[in-house]
């Protein structure tokens, strides 16, 4: 991915240390946790404060497909490691404090039957009641080309990597719980077919209207709060302890992805875009149905039977997605309905 433009002291000194070749001594990085230190001291919002977020995109980044020009030795470097960790866990606290606000109560697992049906139907239950603004309704009713173009980008940030964060998940699990997660994936990735990858399938969306294809392209477009969902997943995906939460924000996704799939497909054959267009959601409207599922009863189901006390963190995974999915949506259509643009600054010409 090519190198971001800093929002902050925190980025820029992270990326300027990037620019040099791994540290032979671990240890303070000129600064760096010190800068971090006093940034968390004066912001009251680590989820909107975009010099936070873009550190921890660019940190987690690291640890898939990198960064333009960033020796790879940085990945594991002690320091870096130490610098991340002193990013999640304010916001990791904050994640909790937004998912118990956006469903304050979550309905018990019903004591009959087996417990990975209880916890689907709990899992069920929760995005039923999700009563979030809706932008798949908005997109296929009212959203202009423009605005369709402004949705692919902020999608985009976790569409073009689509399922990787959560595979990071597959050597964490065992069983029941791990043959899911397999299942799953292995449509995400296509079923061994490139060109039928959902992030292939997302690229090919994203052309149909003149975009940027390529993976990282408009991360200085997009505000905090995009970054803030896909930095979630990294989170929970790439630390074991989180493995519950992993599996249970896979789960909410795929249960709550069917019908707006289908509503964002109408909203661009609205504008007669075709199938080329309208590919990557008309997929998942057939592949999310199924694995809803899957990953509802055999992945967060299983998961809690073979391991009971992750049920929580199963649900706060689930009620994290949920929260921050609302804040995102709600920003994004509170700049629609106001003639705004819902990007930080203007969409650039495609490559």
């Amino acid at each position: 991915m090519h190198i971001p433009e800093p929002r902050g002291p925190i980025s820029a000194a992270l990326l300027a240390l990037l620019a040099d070749q791994p540290a032979e001594v671990p240890g303070a990085l000129t600064g760096l946790p010190e800068l971090v230190t006093a940034k968390l001291s004066e912001t009251d919002d680590v989820i909107e404060d975009d010099d936070i977020q873009l550190a921890l995109f660019c940190l987690y980044e690291l640890h898939y497909g990198g960064l333009d020009g960033v020796d790879d030795g940085w990945e594991w470097h002690p320091g870096l490691i130490a610098v991340r960790r002193l990013l999640e866990r304010p916001f990791e606290r904050e994640l909790r404090v937004a998912a118990a606000s956006a469903v304050p109560v979550i309905p018990p697992v019903p004591a009959a039957g087996h417990v990975s049906d209880g916890v689907a139907t709990v899992l069920f239950s929760l995005a039923a009641a999700d009563t979030g603004p809706s932008l798949s309704k908005y997109v296929a009713k009212k959203a202009t080309v423009p605005q369709l173009g402004e949705f692919l980008v902020h999608k985009s940030i976790y569409q073009l990597k689509e399922a990787d964060p959560h595979t990071w998940a597959i050597p964490r699990l065992t069983g029941r719980a791990k043959a899911a997660l397999v299942e799953i994936q292995a449509d995400e990735y296509g079923g061994g077919r490139a060109d039928r990858m959902h992030s292939a399938l997302f690229a090919r969306t994203m052309r149909a209207l003149g975009l940027d294809d390529r993976y990282g392209a408009y991360v200085d477009t997009v505000p905090a709060i995009a970054l803030a969902s896909v930095n979630m997943m990294s989170l929970f995906g790439l630390n074991r302890r989180l493995r519950g939460a992993i599996a249970g924000h896979l789960a909410i996704y795929e249960m709550t992805s069917s019908r707006p799939n289908q509503l964002y497909g109408n909203g661009f054959r609205r504008h007669s875009f075709d199938s080329a267009a309208t590919a990557y959601f008309d997929e998942h409207v057939e592949a999310d149905a199924v694995h809803e599922q899957i990953a509802g009863r055999d992945l967060a189901g299983g998961l809690v039977e073979a391991e009971p006390d992750l049920l929580a963190d199963v649900l706060f995974g689930a009620t994290a997605a949920i929260a921050l999915d609302t804040i995102l949506t709600s920003r994004i259509l509170e700049a629609w309905e106001n003639g705004r643009s819902s990007l930080r600054t203007a969409l650039p010409v495609a490559a």
